[in-house]
This record gives C-alpha cells, structure tokens and sequence, in this order.
C-alpha cells in the first residue's frame, strides 16, 4: 500500500524523511491494529518527493507544505476513529519532525480508495476479501 510524503524544501530537516515514513508507516499500521502483521508491513511501500520551495502554493502564494497520501484498498481508512486518529497522530509526527516549525494547517492528508479487486498484493490482482484472508494469515 504506497504512501506518498510529498514536502517543501525545507518543510523538515535533513536527516528526518526516513524517520517520517518509519512512524507514518507505524501509525497506519497502528489505528488498523496490524502493528506486527508480518504479510502487511511489507505491502507498505514509500515514496518522497521533495518540491522546490517555489513550486508549492496555497491561496496562489508560495508556502511550505507537507502531504501525506495514501493509496489503499477500500476498506482501509473507513472508520471515523481511524480517521480522526491516524489524522492527529500523522500531523503532529510532522509538527514535531520539523522543529515545530511546520504549521499544523499546513500538513493535509488523503487517502485514495482502489477499485476492489485491481490491488496488486504480492504480485497478483486481488479483491478485498483475498486481501483480508491474506492479512489475516500474517
């Protein structure tokens, strides 16, 4: 399940990003309750990208900005405690990454659903219910 951290130079310090993706990574794996399950913890995957301060914007003014995407299959996500929790927990590992320079207001985070049974699970398109039974043997 990717994760895509995608920041403004200087949004956090050098040195923070592998850390960012190791405690996004535990806190989605946290509010799912799958902390030690060995088959979905590998399945998480990560990619960073780091924009020129010049690229970023909100309200057409340059800014800096950090969003934390999530592409999963559709049954992640959907409880509003998970929501509400991962939300808190992900925004404030950011806040406190940068120093507590990085607004709070600044920090946005989705999750984009896949359509059931085009997930690409170890290798092979699986629905929902393999993806569960898969999970439910790590």
């Amino acid at each position: 399940m990717p994760l895509t951290l995608t920041l403004t130079e200087g949004a956090l310090p050098e040195g923070t990003l592998k850390l960012a993706v190791a405690k996004i990574t535990d806190s989605m794996l946290k509010w799912h309750e799958l902390t030690d399950n060995k088959v979905m913890k590998p399945n998480i995957t990560a990619i960073v990208q780091t924009l020129p301060k010049n690229s970023t914007f909100s309200g057409a003014e340059e800014f800096l900005g950090v969003w934390v995407e999530w592409k999963v299959p559709s049954f992640a996500f959907t409880e509003r405690a998970v929501q509400i929790g991962f939300g808190k927990e992900v925004t404030e590992v950011i806040h406190q990454l940068s120093g507590y320079k990085q607004p709070k207001e600044n920090i946005y985070i989705n999750v984009v659903h896949a359509v059931d049974g085009s997930w690409n699970f170890n290798g092979t398109a699986m629905t929902n219910e393999q993806i569960g039974q898969a999970i439910a043997l790590g």
